[in-house]
C-alpha cells in the first residue's frame, strides 16, 4: 500500500470513529429519512391519482397531512389521554388481584396435596416471598402505581425530545422537497466508478422502504380495527385506548404486540377473570391473522424478513441506538438487507467465487 491508500484507510476509520460518537444524530437523520420516505410515497400516490407536477402533490400530500393529524388530535387525542390515564391506574390494581389470586392459589393447592396442617410448614417459604396483609398489597400498588406515573413524568417532561421531534421533521420536510438532490449527495460520497451502482442500491432502499411503510399502516390499521371490535364484543372497558395501542404498538414487532395485551388484560381481570384470558386469546388470534393473513396480503412485495433476524436486529439496534432504535429496528434492517444483498453478496462475493473458479 502506498502513501494515498494508507491516507485513505486512515480517513476511513477516523470517519466511522466519528460516525459512532455521532450515532444519537445519525439514527435521528435515519428516522427523517424514514419520514421523508413515507411523504415522498404519498406524493407519489397523489400525483399519480390527480396527474399534476410534483410541486402541487406535495402541497396537497402535505395539507392532507396537517388536516388528518389535526382532526385526529381533535377527535382522539382527548379520549385517548384519558383512558390511558385510567389504564395506568388499572395496572397497579390488577397487578394486586393477581398478587392476591397467586397467594389464594398456593394455599388451595398445599391444602389439595399436603393437607391444611402440612400447609403452613411446606409452603411457608412461598407465601412468604408474596406480601400478606391489605397494607402490604397497597404499598404494592402505590409503588407500581408512582413508577408508572414516574417513567410517564419523566417522558412528558424531556425538552430536548421535543427538539429531537422536530429537528425530525424539519429534515424531513426537506429531503422530501428535494429527494433527488439529497440522494445525489449520499452518491457522491463512494467512488466514482460505483456510482451508478450506488444509486441503483439507494432506490432499492427507497422502494423497500416504501413497501414497508405501506403493508404497516394497513396492518396497523386492521389490527386497531379488529382489536377494538373484538374487546367491544367482550364488554371490556376502555376500548378506544386499547385499541389505539394495539395499532400503534404494532409497528414493533415482537415487543409491540407483547405490551399492547397487558394493558386490556389488567382491565379485563378487574372485571372478571375469564375476560382476561378471552382478552389473551383475542390477541393471539389477532396477531396470527395479522402474520399470516394481513401481512402476507398487503406486503407481496416486500423484502422477506426471518424472525430470528428481525429478534437480532431489535436487540442490536437497541444496544446501538437505545428505544429509538427499537422504533427503527425493522427499516434498518430492510436497509441493510438491501444493502447486503446488492453490495456484499452481489458486487463482492459473487465476482469473487467466479474468479476464483476462473483460477
Amino acid at each position: 500500500m502506498n502513501f494515498g491508500n494508507w491516507l485513505g484507510f486512515a480517513a476511513t476509520i477516523a470517519a466511522a470513529a466519528l460516525l459512532w460518537s455521532l450515532r444519537g444524530v445519525v439514527i435521528q437523520v435515519f428516522a427523517a429519512v424514514v419520514l421523508a420516505m413515507a411523504i415522498c410515497t404519498l406524493v407519489g400516490f397523489v400525483q399519480q391519482r390527480l396527474r399534476c407536477n410534483r410541486s402541487l402533490a406535495l402541497l396537497v400530500s402535505v395539507l392532507g397531512l396537517v388536516v388528518v393529524l389535526s382532526v385526529a388530535i381533535a377527535v382522539l387525542i382527548p379520549p385517548f389521554a384519558e383512558q390511558f390515564g385510567l389504564l395506568l391506574t388499572k395496572v397497579p390494581a390488577a397487578a394486586a388481584l393477581l398478587l392476591k389470586m397467586g397467594r389464594e392459589t398456593l394455599s388451595w393447592g398445599g391444602a389439595m396435596i399436603y393437607g391444611q396442617q402440612d400447609t403452613r410448614l411446606d409452603f411457608e417459604w412461598l407465601t412468604s416471598l408474596l406480601p400478606a396483609g391489605g397494607d402490604s398489597t397497597a404499598a404494592l400498588a402505590g409503588g407500581i402505581g408512582q413508577g408508572a406515573m414516574r417513567l410517564l413524568g419523566l417522558a412528558g417532561n424531556l425538552g430536548s425530545g421535543a427538539v429531537q421531534l422536530l429537528f425530525v421533521v424539519a429534515v424531513s420536510l426537506m429531503v422530501a422537497v428535494q429527494p433527488t438532490a439529497y440522494r445525489e449527495v449520499a452518491v457522491l460520497l463512494v467512488p466514482s466508478f460505483y456510482r451508478r451502482r450506488f444509486r441503483r442500491v439507494l432506490e432499492l432502499c427507497g422502494t423497500a422502504l416504501s413497501d414497508w411503510m405501506v403493508g404497516v399502516l394497513i396492518s396497523s390499521c386492521f389490527v386497531a380495527l379488529l382489536s377494538g371490535i373484538g374487546l367491544w364484543l367482550l364488554g371490556v372497558n376502555l376500548v378506544v385506548a386499547n385499541a389505539l395501542l394495539a395499532g400503534l404498538l404494532n409497528v414493533i414487532p415482537n415487543v409491540g404486540p407483547t405490551l399492547s395485551t397487558i394493558f386490556p388484560m389488567s382491565v379485563a381481570l378487574l372485571d372478571a377473570p375469564w375476560k382476561a384470558v378471552a382478552v389473551l386469546g383475542l390477541y393471539l388470534v389477532i396477531q396470527h391473522l395479522e402474520s399470516y393473513v394481513i401481512t402476507p396480503s398487503v406486503m407481496h412485495h416486500q423484502l422477506k424478513l426471518l424472525p430470528g433476524l428481525t429478534l437480532c436486529a431489535q436487540f442490536l439496534f437497541t444496544v446501538m441506538f437505545g428505544p429509538i432504535g427499537l422504533l427503527l429496528a425493522l427499516p434498518l434492517a430492510v436497509c441493510l438487507q438491501v444493502i447486503i444483498r446488492e453490495v456484499l453478496i452481489h458486487d463482492v462475493l459473487n465476482p469473487w467465487q467466479l474468479q476464483r473458479r476462473l483460477s
